[in-house]
């Protein structure tokens, strides 16, 4: 499996390269920085770095056209890069501002990189899957709380525009041979998006590898034709039982 995950050299993106090169999966992991990615990549067995600002749409077709060609196609794309709301309001948990106090700069700045740069990728990349004969592509996610949750503009639209997004490209690739689905991780997690005093805290706060058993199933042959689901990493045993069930 030749997987491209965006935004892979921190947190949730990390935590998925990771366990996928783990697995012997062949990894493009990128950022917007190509020698952190390359740094990064180097720490994992078959893994690459591809420098990539997901705002960018020249950017993005540079990227995508050099992790096809190092990896000789991608079979899947985990689109990931995301800002969160550290960038609008460092104390975002403990002081929420309102969304009539959050600048214009910084509202674009965050729907730029989680949801329109969720399309670039998956624009640049679904053209190739559908002329290769298929493909995966999971969009992450986030619980449908905090698209709903005081102090959150502008991360919580982002995301519930990207989640829309992913709806949308799931009904127009049906049955092209082309998958979508969405992942995300069940709770607030310990990556660089949450102030560093509430992460150091701890209680209840989730692990990034809670990503890697969904996204490692997600390459699997177990996983082929599986379409338009919505999976909670945290909750992937049992949703995997019930799947199995049925």
């Amino acid at each position: 499996m030749k997987v491209l995950v965006t935004g892979g050299t921190s947190g949730l993106g990390l935590a998925m390269a990771s366990a996928l090169a783990a697995t012997g999966a062949s990894v493009a992991l990128t950022g917007r920085s190509g020698e952190r990615a390359e740094s990064v990549a180097a720490d994992l067995p078959g893994a690459i770095g591809v420098a990539m600002d997901v705002r960018d749409e020249s950017s993005v077709a540079r990227a995508v056209d050099l992790a096809w060609s190092r990896l000789g196609g991608v079979d899947m794309l985990v689109n990931n890069a995301g800002i969160g709301m550290r960038t609008v309001n460092p104390r975002f948990m403990t002081q929420p501002q309102g969304f009539w106090e959050v600048p214009s700069d910084a509202f674009r700045a965050v729907i730029d990189t989680n949801l329109t740069g969720y399309f670039l990728v998956a624009r640049e990349i679904t053209t190739r899957m559908l002329a290769s004969g298929g493909g995966r592509i999971v969009n992450i996610s986030m619980n449908h709380s905090t698209m709903q949750r005081a102090g959150f503009v502008p991360y919580g639209p982002s995301r519930a525009g990207s989640e829309a997004l992913s709806r949308i490209m799931a009904a127009d690739l049906r049955g092209t041979g082309v998958t979508v689905n969405l992942l995300l991780p069940g709770g607030a997690t310990v990556t660089g998006m949450l102030p560093e005093d509430v992460a150091a805290e701890g209680d209840g706060f989730l692990s990034p590898t809670v990503m890697g058993p969904p996204i490692v199933w997600l390459a699997s042959d177990a996983a082929a034709g599986v379409h338009d689901e919505r999976i909670v990493a945290a909750e992937f045993g049992q949703w995997l039982r019930d799947r199995e069930s049925h």
